[in-house]
């Protein structure tokens, strides 16, 4: 069994990111979509758990990479911040790189606003923002990804309240 923490555009302001971790740990695996600012060492140095980081378009100056393709068996993940594939028009385009990268599941951030869908036998994910979230009723948000023993992939979209 696997948990899954999903994180993104935390944007240096980390005091909920850390909240989150306390409130869900263990976890195995955490995945960050970008937007750090500069905080990644020091979340990877208090996760508990593997992380894997992409670049977002604020990390200026930052060696993190811009997408990675892994394996959490036995499923593909495509980890991208998303900006690069106009995810504020809509899903279309990162699904078709996720698609060519071999992926059954892409995860990305950027629009601040959360995504846990599953379209034409692809999971999309955006865990929306834990600083500055978007949608209606702007409650920060993470996702929580399960992958069980039989490789069985499922989701929820979490709120974080602030009082």
């Amino acid at each position: 069994m696997h948990k899954i923490l999903v994180v993104s555009d935390t944007h240096r302001k980390d005091e909920n990111f850390y909240r989150v971790l306390e409130k869900e740990s263990p976890v195995s695996l955490v995945i960050h979509c970008g937007d750090t600012e500069g905080s990644e060492t020091q979340m990877q140095q208090l996760a508990g758990a593997p992380m894997r980081i992409v670049k977002g378009n604020n990390d200026f100056f930052s060696s993190l990479p811009d997408e990675q393709v892994f394996e959490v068996w036995p499923h593909t993940f495509f980890l991208t911040h998303g900006h690069r594939y106009l995810v504020n028009m809509g899903s279309d385009e990162i699904r078709r790189e996720a698609f060519c990268r071999g992926a059954d599941v892409v995860i990305y951030g950027h629009t601040h606003k959360p995504v846990a869908a599953e379209i034409d036998g692809m999971y999309v994910f955006n865990p929306g923002s834990l600083s500055y979230p978007r949608q209606e009723g702007r409650k920060p948000s993470y996702l929580i990804l399960t992958i069980d023993d039989e490789g069985e992939l499922y989701y929820e979209i979490k709120y974080l309240d602030l009082f």
